[in-house]
């Protein structure tokens, strides 16, 4: 078995700081007056999601939705199905998706169609990563923190394995 390796940091931890701090500021400026519902999709977006609601000086509500997809293969859509739903009604509440990486926009996308059919005032999307090269499904992203290569990478929420979730910056993963 193959020993797994951390390599490449591509996203110091100074510079998801900055732009978290950057979006939250933007989040505020658009939802202010609003008391949105910040929606983290776990796993991978929890660690994104709890520095993000500390840059945003509005009141939030949260709250939290797991969900598997399987039976796909890169590119390819796959079923998906929910694990953990809201605990939230969302009817007629300003909603805002936090997700870790956005890859085909497969499970995405079936995410926000599930949302929409619970009515809320508003649905949008934060994204910490956009890796456009697997895009498939278009989807809107009000706010997105980088755009990455297509490369396999973990740390900040991102795991390999249930791995590397812990590591507080964005690097490439290797096999040694």
């Amino acid at each position: 078995m193959k020993e797994l390796e951390t390599g490449e940091v591509i996203i110091t931890q100074d510079s998801l700081q900055k732009r978290i701090a950057e979006i939250g500021k933007s989040i505020a400026e658009d939802y202010r007056g609003k008391n949105p519902v910040l929606i983290c999709v776990l796993k991978g977006a929890v660690v994104f999601m709890a520095d993000l609601m500390r840059a945003i000086p509005i009141p939030v509500a949260i709250d939290f939705l797991s969900i598997s997809s399987y039976g796909a293969g890169r590119g390819e859509a796959g079923a998906v199905r929910i694990i953990k739903d809201l605990d939230i009604n969302i009817s007629e509440r300003e909603v805002l998706v936090i997700e870790d990486i956005i890859d085909t926009g497969f499970t995405l996308g079936y995410l926000l169609r599930i949302l929409k059919a619970r009515n809320p005032a508003s649905l949008k999307v934060a994204v910490l990563l956009d890796r456009p090269a697997l895009r498939i499904v278009d989807l809107p992203v009000e706010y997105k923190g980088f755009e990455i290569p297509d490369e396999f990478v973990v740390g900040y929420g991102l795991d390999y394995k249930e791995n590397f979730r812990h590591l507080p910056y964005i690097c490439k993963l290797r096999t040694a």
